[in-house]
């Protein structure tokens, strides 16, 4: 039985592009597979405005604080994350006044650009220590930070914190006022993914 030339093209072609499809699918990975769980650790320099120049008055200071930190991200899902920091600003004091962030809140990050760059928005909740004047006193005080910053993935397991913004409220900081402190700073860092 003779069978068309016509018909064994059209077949022959139908199935190259099944077996197309099926080559194509088998080159990635299906992203509903891909494991989001993630956690990053890394380290940051900080320089920040204490909002306290002395005398028991919540004011701009004469020296900005400077002082290093470390963070860690939680991924669990892609809108789903968790960011831990502490800082240490204890460089370039101001007659003896340091400040310490103990910190931990959710992170959501807003997009990713170009597949590196990746703008954030956080909101942090935690405990900060402050060194008044000369060593005189000190305080424990809550502490809510807002902030923001990007990072940029620079290798499969290595990030940079090309910057990071934060603005605190520290309410009911000092037992005679009842005014708040409102440090705010920039931090930098790098971030190594460790699984």
């Amino acid at each position: 039985m003779w069978i068309p030339m016509r018909r064994i093209f059209v077949a022959f072609w139908a199935c190259m592009m099944c077996a197309g499809s099926v080559a194509a699918r088998a080159q990635v990975a299906p992203s509903a597979t891909r494991p989001e769980f993630s956690i990053t650790a890394g380290g940051l320099f900080s320089a920040f405005q204490p909002d306290y120049g002395g005398g028991g008055i919540a004011e701009a200071s004469p020296n900005r604080l400077y002082g290093f930190g470390a963070y860690a991200d939680m991924r669990i899902r892609r809108w789903v994350q968790l960011e831990a920091e502490g800082r240490w600003l204890r460089l370039n004091q101001y007659l003896n006044i340091n400040q310490d962030n103990y910190l931990i809140g959710p992170r959501v990050p807003i997009s990713t650009y170009f597949g590196r760059v990746t703008p954030y928005g956080k909101i942090l909740f935690g405990i900060s220590h402050m060194n008044f004047e000369f060593g005189q006193t000190s305080c424990r005080c809550a502490t809510i930070a807002y902030g923001g910053g990007a990072d940029v993935q620079l290798t499969k397991r290595v990030s940079w914190r090309a910057i990071d913004f934060e603005y605190q409220q520290w309410p009911n900081w000092y037992a005679l006022q009842t005014s708040q402190l409102h440090p705010y700073g920039f931090s930098t860092g790098i971030g190594y993914k460790l699984f």
